[in-house]
């Protein structure tokens, strides 16, 4: 398939019409009228890079299908990076790896990544939160990134992957900057800090690989080292590769997510003044906060060959981009979900995690962070509300404002 030019739609035989959405626009945001219209008119639109998919239906499907790969050469390719530290790094990711090598490498993971390992986590998580909010408490104005967001999730990456917490300041910008490959098609210097990024985690990974191997200690890192010693079908580089990731996804998506909340809520002051009084609704508002605003907003796929969908061919290489926030505002799948209400059970799982053998590793860990915070907060914190104009992060990969300063009402 090949994408319009213009905004003018154009027709395919016996199906409705497909609306164009130019995702490149610098302006261009998933929760928009122009994207509810495109919705209501298709569940797909056509973009600069392919396949927007905008109905919960069709993405739910999709991030399961078979006929559909990762292709991280493809991505990379398509957005003019043929080698280089970026290339090196995304291409062998886990995340674009499938069959028997995504297992092979997922498999060593999950000897050390287990569910009782996270559940071990929670009496931290929720003391660091409570101090944290605690220390916001009484404040005019804070700045919520430095000293709450980027705070918890170090506390985490400290406890579970043995990072300490003094080298903090040396990979914060790059855990956050290297987020950014996912937006590689926007530009600018998007694509010169992802680099950077790369090659600065990459150094420091390695250095902190090799410290626990002489010298282990009781964190994820030094037993995905020992099991990588022991279970030679994973390489060194291979176990580089992954902590790089793991060092990044456990910061910067996590920052995110909470900042988006804390947006949200600023926009609904009573269903934070509900979650302060009513603390046993924080399961259900982390996944109302993950709906309404997902740090994570695309999720991609490429079909591996020319293949029929909903009765349309789709030909080989074409890119689907799931459209996260825009799939969880469909009505078919979240009636009543164009308002944000916590007191809500939602019937349709969140899409952010992706879908499958690829479904996110780390979201128990990400949802227990997030529901320890949220209560916390409101319990302590009057309604949040943005003390200055912020700027966002591109829409079309790990998004949310790149500043937040907040006083609490």
């Amino acid at each position: 398939m090949t994408a319009p030019t213009d905004a003018v739609t154009d027709a395919v035989t016996g199906s409705q019409e497909i609306p164009f959405l130019d995702v490149l626009d610098p302006a261009f945001r998933f929760d928009t009228p122009e994207v509810a219209r495109a919705r209501e008119a298709n569940w797909y639109a056509r973009t600069p890079l392919g396949v927007l998919v905008l109905r919960y239906a069709e993405a739910q499907e999709l991030v399961r299908d078979a006929r559909l790969t990762h292709n991280g050469k493809g991505f990379m390719e398509q957005n003019g990076i043929v080698d280089g530290p970026v290339y090196d790094w995304f291409v062998p990711a886990l995340v674009n790896h499938d069959g028997a090598d995504h297992r092979r490498m997922r498999g060593l993971v999950n000897k050390a990544f287990t569910p009782r390992m996270v559940e071990g986590l929670r009496p931290l998580i929720r003391a660091t939160a409570r101090r944290l909010a605690a220390e916001l408490a009484g404040r005019q104005e804070c700045d919520f990134f430095t000293e709450f967001a980027d705070a918890l999730p170090l506390v985490v990456m400290t406890e579970l992957l043995g990072v300490p917490a003094e080298d903090f300041p040396v990979f914060r910008t790059w855990s956050s900057d290297i987020g950014l490959v996912f937006s590689l098609a926007l530009g600018g210097d998007i694509p010169a800090r992802v680099e950077a990024a790369v090659t600065g985690l990459y150094g420091y990974v390695e250095a902190l690989m090799t410290d626990k191997a002489v010298d282990p200690g009781d964190d994820l890192i030094s037993a995905l080292v020992a099991a990588q010693r022991a279970d030679a079908t994973v390489s060194w580089d291979e176990l580089l590769n992954l902590i790089v990731t793991m060092v990044f996804a456990a910061h910067d998506t996590t920052r995110l997510q909470l900042a988006n909340a804390m947006v949200t809520f600023s926009e609904h002051p009573d269903q934070w003044t509900l979650l302060g009084r009513s603390p046993e609704l924080a399961a259900q508002a982390v996944e109302e906060v993950m709906r309404w605003s997902p740090s994570s907003n695309a999720v991609y796929r490429y079909a591996g060959d020319t293949f029929e969908f909903r009765g349309e061919t789709f030909d080989a290489g074409t890119m689907f981009m799931i459209g996260v926030q825009a799939v969880h505002r469909d009505p078919l799948a979240y009636p009543g979900g164009e308002t944000f209400d916590v007191t809500v059970a939602r019937q349709s799982p969140v899409l952010q995690f992706g879908g499958g053998p690829h479904y996110c590793l780390g979201a128990p860990l990400a949802r227990m962070e997030l529901s320890e915070a949220l209560p916390a907060l409101a319990e302590h914190l009057g309604p949040p509300s943005v003390a200055a104009p912020i700027t966002w992060r591109p829409a079309i990969g790990i998004t949310g404002p790149n500043e937040l300063p907040l006083r609490f009402g």
